[in-house]
Formats: C-alpha cells, structure tokens, sequence
C-alpha cells in the first residue's frame, strides 16, 4: 500500500470519528431524540440540550495550575493546524508545470510539462507490444522523473519492451528537452481481452 493510500485512509478514518462525534454532540444539544421522538441507547454520551463536554468539576480539576488551560489550547491548536496541512498536503501534486530547456542562445525556454507528457504517452503508445500508455511528469529533488503507465500486448516481453523504450523513447524525450538524464518509474500491465468465440 502506497503512503498517500495509507494517507487517505487514515484521513477518511479519522474524518469518520469526529463526524460521529460531531452529530452526537448535534443531536443532544438539539435534543432531537424529544423533538423527533426516538430513543437513544444508555451509553450515548449526549443525551440532553444541558448536557456539557466537560462538566463543572472537569472544568475545575486543574484550575489552581495556571498553565494547564493555555496549555491544553495550545495543543488543540497545534492538533488543527497540523490536521490541516495534512488534509491540504494530500491535493498537492508534484506534478511539474513547465520545465526550462536550453535553447542554445543562452536564456533557455520554458515548455508545458503536459506537452511533454503528451509526447511521453504518444511515442510510448506507438511503440510495438505497447496498447496503451499514460505518462506524467513529476518533480523530484528540483529534477525531472517520468512515471510511465503502460498496458502490455499478450506478445510483448516486458525486459525489451522497457529497454526499446529507454532507447528510443525515453533517449528522443531527453534530446528533446535538453536533459542529460530523465530517471524513469514504468509501471507495466497486462491487458486483457475479451475471448470471442469461433464457430
């Protein structure tokens, strides 16, 4: 499993919890179990518009040390903020916009990484035992990575497919953009066709 599935899993698992936390606290402080006329099981920890997340003893507990409450805010606050870097991080992408070439007049070029990619996924999709392909350019340490997908003909050999590919491809890919080297992550699926049936 891939740290952003792991990410988005813990993300959604958490999500749930204080979801349910929140309509249990909605529900009491509405009292909705009176004005709808349900019923509530013993151990619902809200079951009243009275009733408090902390009560007057908890709020009290600690209230001769004068650090304890700044100290608790502050903590909740981290928790947010970090939270919500960690929500916001998972729709960042390193995906690269533009990418600067040498144009050989000394001020570069910038060109469109999704041309780039493009021509990746195109020149890879002709290539013989290739049926599909799909290519994105990301930003690794401030240098270019291609991450190839690539749906496999029965007759393809996966070792020189990805040899021919680095040779021909991926070489006209680096000439093109001026780049002494594109490490490339290629990940390869068979395709599967529906059997038809001879008469």
């Amino acid at each position: 499993m891939s740290r952003i599935t792991i990410n988005r899993v813990l993300l959604a698992f958490i999500g749930l919890v204080l979801l349910a936390l929140g309509v249990a606290v909605l529900i009491g402080s509405l009292d909705l179990q009176r004005h709808w006329d349900f019923h509530l099981p013993s151990s619902w920890p809200f079951s009243g518009s009275k009733d408090v997340l902390l009560t007057r003893h908890d709020r009290r507990l600690y209230r001769h040390r004068d650090w304890w409450w700044p100290v608790v805010i502050a903590g909740l606050a981290v928790i947010f903020l970090v939270s919500l870097w960690w929500l916001l991080a998972q729709f960042r992408t390193r995906r690269m916009r533009q990418l600067r070439i040498d144009s050989g007049d000394g001020q570069g070029a910038l060109i469109s990484g999704r041309a780039l990619e493009n021509v990746l996924a195109a020149e890879a999709e002709a290539y013989e035992g290739v049926e599909w392909a799909g290519a994105v350019l990301v930003a690794l340490h401030g240098q270019p990575q291609a991450r190839l997908v690539l749906g496999l003909a029965p007759h393809a050999t996966p070792v020189e497919l990805v040899t021919g590919l680095d040779a021909e491809v991926l070489a006209h890919a680096r000439t093109s953009a001026g780049l002494g080297e594109l490490p490339t992550e290629a990940r390869l699926r068979a395709v599967r066709h529906r059997a038809s049936r001879v008469t």
